[in-house]
């Protein structure tokens, strides 16, 4: 009998974004992408959300890292897990890249070993023999990966979309799959899901470079501003093209736009004309009609240089009536209210906004029910496990896969801490270890339930401070007790609900000492719960209630 392998979702699997697995066999792992997910408005202060790695930090970490390609929601999270483990990690250069500049930023380059991939290479990662595969994304450099197993080829597809079209000329391997799949076959198919429930094809990315080119040419006498994801460089390319064939002169704004457009010139993954580049600084004695920034911005990130422009506080470009802003990108779901905030900031200030609600500037790069039809076709696997994606994404996966003809039983759905095992006999769950979402807040990990919740509270109601002051070897109340609230109640009618709650709690705490209750953390409480009980009978809100006991 060959040895079983193991397959352990740490996340991706019922959200976009913390995408990250690993594969084991004999005890040794292989970590599949180590992503993190970007906090939306229900997190106050979240900065981002990570996989919980505490169940592979227990068992004995990693012998490497594969990273299918370089966007956050799969390399995000590799200098937090870098931070306790020491692994190899194997990407493409573009991909190696971003990995190198992140891991640079957190002093964490002794720790790693980056160790680059060219489509078709074979190399060894940990306990398994890999294949790399080109695969087309909205960003450069994706790889599919094959990973040969005791247990037959498991092969993961990455975030990929069937592009006949491609700027780079990539193409998804579908024929390498294809021979894969009738020697040895394809085991186990790990695929996205991310548009499994949207019909027919993702529109070609050229598509979109002749809508820009069409647009941006006909912006005759007007400052152009184009707002993308930086790691689109596909995209960026198109841009560039488009502004240098109108007679533009190029200039990129935002940290992470300057830093990728140049590791993709440093690559030759970015073509454009020296003479066609220049500093943000250095546009004085250029006309309006001459200009064309790209810049980020466009999921309305605060700080980022669309923001910035929107709330008049870019040092760098004063919007105005003859700016045209595009927003070549989608809004990431939860993301569209800052997005719009952006466009009506701007528009505000008198620019012609453009975005895909009006104009096809924008493609997805995940694939769609067609593109996912013709990876199940030609992969045909033994079992399939729908990753990456929201739970409905994955239901609607596991559908098309059932559609496709595979059975029921051989269709696996799983959840962020799953753990499933390939063995001779097939395929079986054999538990979870949690999967649970860890909060980062700058520097400080972890955050708990309990302080996410207090912020809500916070943001929503207020809070209410009662400060009480007890003598307890005599069992007498000082002083009334004092009072301080921020957020709850406007004036006037703030007076009135500040003075019932200090009535409430001064009678509440009189009756406990006359009762010989000498308990100062018990006292602590009955506060607590007397002024949130007064505060919400009165207010129908519910503040955060912080109760301070002093003794005399």
């Amino acid at each position: 009998m060959a040895a079983p392998v193991a397959v352990t979702f740490l996340g991706g699997l019922g959200e976009i974004g913390r995408n990250c697995a690993v594969l084991e066999t004999a005890g040794r792992r292989v970590l599949l992408d180590c992503g993190r997910m970007f906090a939306g408005d229900d997190l106050p202060g979240v900065d981002s959300v990570l996989p919980d790695f505490e169940w592979l930090l227990d068992s004995g970490g990693v012998e490497a890292c594969v990273a299918t390609h370089a966007h956050e929601d799969h390399i995000g999270a590799l200098p937090h897990l870098l931070e306790h483990l020491s692994f190899p990690v194997y990407g493409s250069a573009f991909t190696l890249g971003l990995v190198r500049h992140k891991l640079s930023e957190a002093g964490l380059l002794d720790r790693v070993e980056l160790r680059e991939v060219r489509d078709g290479d074979c190399f060894r990662a940990g306990p398994f023999q890999c294949e790399a595969m080109p695969v087309t994304h909205s960003v450069p450099g994706g790889l599919i990966t094959a990973f040969s197993t005791p247990q037959g080829v498991i092969l993961h597809s990455s975030d990929f979309k069937l592009d006949l079209t491609p700027v780079d000329g990539r193409r998804t391997a579908l024929s390498r799959i294809g021979a894969l799949a009738d020697d040895p076959g394809v085991r186990l198919l790990l695929a996205d899901s991310t548009n499994a429930d949207a019909p027919g094809s993702s529109r070609s990315e050229r598509d979109v470079g002749e809508v820009l080119h069409d647009v941006i040419g006909r912006q005759g006498g007007r400052r152009v501003i184009v707002g993308a994801f930086a790691s689109h460089i596909h995209r960026i390319q198109q841009v560039m093209d488009a502004a240098v064939a109108s007679g533009r002169t190029v200039a990129t704004l935002g940290l992470s736009m300057q830093r990728n457009v140049g590791l993709a010139r440093e690559l030759n993954l970015l073509r454009v004309p020296d003479r066609a580049l220049r500093d943000i600084t250095d546009l004085e004695g250029l006309d309006s009609g001459q200009v064309l920034i790209v810049c980020t911005g466009s999921q309305g990130e605060p700080r980022a240089a669309l923001t910035q422009m929107a709330e008049g506080t870019s040092k760098w470009v004063e919007i105005g009536t003859t700016d045209t802003v595009i927003f070549s990108s989608h809004p990431i779901p939860g993301n569209e209210a800052a997005v719009g905030a952006v466009r009506n900031g701007l528009a505000r200030r008198g620019a012609q906004v453009l975005h895909t609600g009006n104009l096809d500037v924008h493609t997805s790069g995940h694939g769609k029910q067609q593109e996912l039809k013709v990876l199940h076709s030609v992969a045909s696997p033994e079992w399939f496990v729908p990753v990456h994606g929201e739970y409905a994404h994955l239901v609607a996966h596991a559908g098309l896969a059932r559609d496709m003809g595979m059975p029921d039983e051989r269709v696996v759905l799983c959840s962020d801490g799953d753990r499933i095992e390939l063995t001779d006999d097939g395929l079986r769950r054999v538990g979870s270890v949690g999967g649970e979402h860890v909060y980062v807040d700058g520097t400080v990990g972890d955050l708990g339930s309990r302080v996410l919740d207090e912020r809500r509270k916070l943001g929503a109601d207020g809070f209410v401070t009662v400060v009480v002051c007890v003598d307890l070897e005599r069992g007498v109340l000082v002083s009334s007790p004092q009072i301080v609230s921020r957020g709850w109640v406007e004036q006037p009618a703030l007076v009135g609900h500040e003075a019932a709650v200090v009535d409430a709690v001064e009678t509440e705490v009189r009756r406990a000492l006359a009762g010989g209750d000498r308990d100062l953390g018990a006292l602590e409480d009955l506060v607590m719960r007397t002024a949130r009980r007064t505060s919400r009978e009165r207010t129908r809100r519910r503040p955060v209630i912080v109760p301070v006991m002093t003794e005399a």
